[in-house]
């Protein structure tokens, strides 16, 4: 077995965290591998702007693509990304490997001044480049006020603090793992902002081809996620669910079933539908669902 794997991942703070904690996961199971951890520049770490509104650009492979080259090059053993980043196709030659217990994949409210949403004086400016995240925070605030903002997490955290903002919406996940969960003023329901697919989960990625790395792997993945994961991803690619796609779901399961909650905004109106069903079948619960919602569309 090899002793040393070189990890390749993004420079940010979550991106390096995210993949401590597989290395320490690994490390657990198998205390005498070594790990050596290449930080990776991506089309989206050099690209500030916004391409809010943007229809005809994708954000899904700005933070992969680069990643993905050096692990096709064998510059590198495996990659973690975060999943909610990552293409519903793998480039051939390379899959998802392993996948750990999920992290909470609620959305969260930041509050410049420690307010509720529903508690912000009349017209709140509200930050975020997720037309998703932005529709949902309009059925809960019709008054409010959304500006697109975009960078790291310290990044939107300074931007909170310097410019004209009441709040900003980020992924609850990113900031626990980051160590910045007190900053969280209030978590969202997935039923008031349902949480983008696969949000909260990391996805390990390497070569297909690495049969002594799958092995490894398995001991660290978490079945249940697995499961819930392949769910909400099939329910995206139905929907085609880029970053310019205003849809999201969230599964979980009740007892030996799995629940969906999805939802897809028109130019008008926002559906939900909940679906449950057997896991034994899990792409037709993503199926099952988007056929309600794509009907309910149909009736506008």
């Amino acid at each position: 077995m090899r002793k040393l794997f070189k990890i390749g991942t993004r420079g940010s703070v979550l991106a390096i965290a995210q993949t401590k904690i597989v290395m320490n996961l690994i490390k657990e199971k198998f205390p005498k591998l070594e790990f050596h951890i290449k930080e990776i520049i991506t089309t989206g770490d050099k690209d500030l702007r916004t391409n809010w509104g943007n229809k005809d650009v994708s954000l899904k492979n700005f933070f992969t693509k680069e990643i993905e080259k050096e692990l096709l090059d064998g510059e590198i053993d495996f990659a973690v990304h975060s999943m909610k980043d990552m293409p519903s196709v793998s480039p051939n030659g390379l899959i998802l490997g392993g996948v750990p217990k999920r992290a909470d994949n609620r959305d969260v409210f930041i509050s410049k001044t420690g307010k509720f949403l529903k508690d912000l004086p009349k017209n709140p400016v509200i930050g975020t480049s997720s037309i998703r995240r932005a529709r949902c925070i309009k059925e809960l605030r019709r008054d409010a006020i959304i500006k697109p903002i975009r960078g790291n997490i310290h990044t939107r955290l300074k931007k909170l603090k310097e410019e004209n903002f009441d709040g900003i919406v980020l992924a609850g996940a990113g900031l626990i793992r980051t160590g910045l969960e007190d900053k969280i003023t209030e978590y969202f329901s997935i039923e008031d902002v349902i949480p983008a697919p696969a949000q909260g989960a990391i996805y390990i990625q390497c070569r297909g081809n690495d049969a002594e790395l799958l092995e490894i792997l398995k001991e660290i993945t978490d079945k249940k996620t697995m499961e819930i994961i392949e769910v909400e991803r099939e329910f995206s690619k139905i929907f085609d669910g880029g970053c310019h796609t205003p849809m999201g779901c969230a599964g979980y399961f009740v007892g030996d079933e799995i629940e969906l909650q999805g939802m897809y905004c028109s130019d008008k109106n926002m559906y939900k539908r909940v679906f449950r069903g057997g896991k034994t079948d899990r792409k037709k619960i993503a199926h099952v669902l988007a056929k309600k919602i794509q009907e309910d569309i149909s009736e506008e």
